[in-house]
């Protein structure tokens, strides 16, 4: 057998999965459900190591070894043989939300679970489990021990302010797992020492390993089962004069109808469309990372393939194959399954911004809005006009050829309205900053006020034909202008407005490509072809060379390599299973049945041509019907009462981790990009602010393209303070520190502090034998007088002897003088608190007689002498037993 032993992360409570390893084909768990604690564990693992040993006594051959440490279950798999367990071996941490860590799978390990005196081998096997692990799991797949990561952080937060009594009407079922052995000891288990927690269904569209976890997800605790998202996780550090606000990034990529470029087009029979991913931003200021008391903002937009029924064939190896629409759908029935998931999952307004080009020579993607716009304006006549599909047609390839038009300044513009439709997230109330400075835009924002904050109502489905290049441009636009309104919420800026070339702006792209280039590369094979600063038009030259680089990737993968990630998609989902007798996966001629559910079966039900939403949908809008407070939602439920103590629902414990060992190198929040010390400007006099337009080579890295190799880097540093760096993509300096102060006085060069003034004293004559003055603008970066005026020299100089004379005069003539000769002077009272207005000297701080007698009572109990304990600390203690060991 094997024995699975897992623990909570400060290993005080463990639970065993016991797997048996003699039935050849089936998996047979059992799951005692119950919780032990370490001794127990240590005791129960002992005599199993006892009981397995071949010859009693002897020491030396174990009958229990280890044979794999891993963070989690990513689930179970069997092709036509026996079962595998697949394991997380290594993770990496990307991002961390209110003090819940996420993780990125660095590396896994499939375990074949039979014996090999049971293994029955079938010729194929090898073959399966070679496609099967072509699914990179270390690629961009990440997860979360406490987080929700299928659902956006507002269904997160909404669905923890339920009302207490639905929460109480549900404990019931979890009575056995929360029963209290204090509870006939007087201890409180109602009221202040109780915590409801609660664990929502994950969204299953988002999860990419539901197939892999459904054969135990009926037998196991859900303890065990992790769930997996795909597409990627980015997490920046945006320091506002040193007050730490996390700006993340995380993009949810769908697991229905999942594929490559060529090979996955339009949408299925059930509405859910090719290249689907949810991308959501969410701001909070770190220095509070409670999701109760903290500061949290979120906003969400999707992109996802134009739903119909169309594909390219690319049998005719051409680098743009014709489009062609595969059926008639004149009821829009495809659409209308997908605008209906739409409007459950984010309420209304549904806004479709279409990217594809208007006007061709050869009528191309135009086809698709044809047929795109046909379809809406069917919809839209059964709506109610306040919840109608908004449709934004932009041919964007035709706006960047002109050069009378600026693309980014016509997006913004969209991106204005379209946030000012759909609003944003905060969880806390309009802060009084915006009262007291009042903005025209703020007032017209949309969405849905509620006591505790806003709600996002509505989304923007922005699409071109790949969804890739234009695309992220565009949503990048949104999300700037998304993100100006999360920063005045909180009251970090005085008006809802971004500017480019801000240490923000900058970090914020840099996010947006990283998300741009991994969703290309998963759904396109080569990194995005055309970025912000295409359509800025500011990319370097360079650029070109690699803008043709990614296109001949994106064609080679393409062509060649598609159709086996597409196999192994189809195998890692589920959507193939392979089955004796039946025709193997890679002899199927096209995947077109698996993915359309129709072709196999007819459906008994029907749904109406007029009424294509779900019941109970169209009566809760604009809020979102997953959100609403109803029977249906509540069925997703489950909720646990725990101690006010447990280490399961401690955020301290879960962040800071105290039971590990860490070091300052592997510590995640200095690994992470931060505004301050990769984006701001190293000079001194500089705006620290982040808001501030920095010049191109004003910046701590390489606004023009990718960052400089290390021999670039050290040349820079050497020759950073001799001239400034010319703005060309290999000499914009990423890292330019003031470490090569050294090296300025060595070869000769003029140091950047200001020139001391000495000053002689003779008499009451003051001469002045050196006055070199640097230029301010080079020292501090404004523009002032080169030279100051005599009066302000003279001014100066006093000054300095002043300060120079001070220390000559001791306490007691001081003490006389001021007594005696300058009673018609001002006395100056010290401002400070402390008796002598000096650092070097403190008065003790007083302490309360029940601070002190603490303190001796401390003392005490270190010589041995106890004092006698009262009922509150054995009930205390008893508290304490309980929570730790039982």
């Amino acid at each position: 057998r094997y024995f699975l032993v897992g623990s909570n992360p400060a290993e005080t409570k463990y639970r065993v999965l016991k797997i048996d390893r003699t039935e050849p084909k089936d998996l047979v768990i059992i799951d005692d459900k119950h919780v032990y604690t370490q001794q127990e564990v240590r005791e129960l693992l002992g005599r199993l190591d006892l009981g397995n040993r071949t010859k009693i006594g002897q020491k030396g051959s174990s009958g229990l070894s280890r044979a794999v440490s891993a963070f989690g279950v990513v689930g179970f798999v069997r092709f036509l043989e026996g079962y595998y367990i697949v394991l997380i071996t290594k993770r990496r941490k990307m991002a961390d939300i209110g003090g819940h860590a996420i993780y990125k799978i660095e590396d896994t390990n499939m375990i074949y679970i039979p014996n090999d005196s049971v293994r029955v081998t079938h010729p194929d096997e090898a073959r399966y489990l070679r496609i099967f692990q072509n699914v990179d799991l270390s690629s961009n797949f990440y997860f979360s021990y406490s987080y929700d990561l299928s659902h956006s952080l507002q269904y997160n937060l909404t669905i923890l302010r339920m009302p207490l009594e639905t929460l109480k009407t549900e404990t019931t079922q979890t009575r056995q797992e929360s029963f209290d052995i204090f509870e006939d000891e007087g201890l409180p288990t109602q009221g202040g020492s109780g915590v409801f927690g609660i664990c929502s269904k994950p969204y299953e569209k988002y999860v990419w390993n539901g197939k892999l976890l459904e054969a135990v997800k009926n037998t196991v605790h859900r303890d065990w089962l992790l769930y997996i998202i795909h597409g990627f996780c980015g997490q920046s550090k945006l320091s506002i004069y040193g007050r730490p606000i996390y700006v993340t990034l995380i993009a949810r990529r769908s697991s229905k109808f999942a594929g490559t470029r060529f090979l996955k087009r339009g949408a299925n029979c059930e509405g859910d469309v090719a290249n689907e991913v949810e991308t959501e931003q969410i701001l909070y200021d770190a220095s509070v990372m409670s999701f109760s008391a903290g500061s949290y903002s979120s906003y969400v937009q999707v992109r996802g393939s134009v739903p119909l029924y169309w594909s390219q064939d690319i049998s005719t190896m051409m680098p743009k194959p014709p489009i062609t629409l595969d059926q008639a759908d004149p009821f829009a029935h495809v659409a209308a399954l997908h605008f209906d998931q739409m409007l459950q999952r984010f309420g209304s307004p549904i806004i479709i911004l279409n990217l594809v080009k208007e006007r061709e020579k050869r009528k191309h993607e135009r086809i698709l809005s044809e047929e795109l716009v046909a379809a809406v304006t069917y919809l839209n006549q059964f709506l109610p006009p306040e919840h109608a599909i908004i449709y934004i047609p932009w041919d964007m390839a035709k706006y960047t050829k002109s050069k009378l038009c600026n693309v980014l300044d016509r997006l913004n513009v969209i991106a204005e309205s379209v946030v000012k439709k759909t609003g944003f997230f905060v969880n806390r109330r309009d802060s009084y900053c915006s009262i007291l400075r009042p903005d025209e835009k703020w007032n017209e924002l949309g969405g849905y006020v509620v006591p505790t904050g806003r709600l996002q109502t509505g989304v923007l489905r922005t699409n071109c034909v790949d969804c890739l290049d234009r695309t992220n441009t565009a949503q990048f636009m949104v999300g700037k202008c998304a993100l100006a309104y999360q920063l005045y919420s909180l009251g970090l800026i005085d008006k809802p407005n971004l500017q480019f070339d801000t240490d923000a702006v900058r970090l914020f792209e840099e996010l947006y490509e990283d998300h741009g280039d991994t969703l290309s590369l998963q759904y396109g094979g080569s990194q995005l072809v055309h970025r912000v600063k295409t359509y800025r038009k500011i990319a370097p030259w360079t650029q070109h060379s690699k803008d043709i680089m990614q296109t001949l990737s994106r064609y080679y993968s393409n062509a060649f390599s598609d159709a086996d990630r597409q196999e192994s998609i189809n195998l890692f989902l589920g959507v193939f299973k392979p089955t004796e007798g039946k025709p193997h996966l890679w002899e199927l001629p096209t995947d077109f049945y698996l993915h359309h559910k129709n072709t196999l079966s007819l459906s008994q039900s029907r749904r109406s041509y007029t009424y294509w939403w779900t019941t109970g949908v169209l009566k809760h809008l604009p809020l979102p019907f997953d959100e609403v407070i109803c029977a249906e939602n509540r069925c997703k439920v489950t909720v646990k009462k725990f101690h006010k103590n447990e280490e399961e629902i401690d955020i301290h414990n879960e962040f800071f981790r105290p039971h590990e060992l860490s070091s300052f190198d592997e510590t995640f929040c200095l690994a992470m990009t931060n505004s301050t010390r990769d984006f701001m400007p190293k000079n001194v006099g500089i705006d620290p602010s982040p808001f501030t337009v920095r010049k191109p080579d004003e910046t701590g890295k390489s606004v023009l393209g990718n960052k400089s190799n290390r021999e670039e880097t050290v040349l820079q540093r050497k020759t950073a303070a001799s001239a400034p760096p010319p703005p060309s993509e290999e000499a914009v300096s990423s890292s330019s520190e003031d470490d090569s102060g050294t090296d300025k006085e060595d070869e000769g060069t003029v140091s950047q502090r200001s020139t001391p003034v000495k000053v002689t004293d003779t008499g009451d004559s003051v001469k002045i034998t050196e006055n070199v003055v640097q230029s301010t603008k080079d020292v501090y970066g404004v523009n002032l007088s080169d030279v100051p005026s005599e009066d302000d020299l003279t001014i100066y100089a006093r000054f300095v002897q002043l300060g120079q004379s001070q220390h000559k005069i001791d306490k007691s003539s001081q003490q006389f003088c001021s007594k005696h000769h300058l009673d018609k002077v001002i006395n100056l009272v010290p401002i400070s608190s402390f008796s002598q207005d000096n650092i070097y000297e403190v008065q003790p701080p007083r302490a309360d007689r029940k601070s002190i007698e603490i303190f001796h009572a401390h003392i005490q109990a270190g010589r041995g002498n106890m004092q006698p304990l009262g009922k509150d600390d054995f009930l205390m203690y008893r508290e304490y037993i309980r929570n730790r060991y039982m």
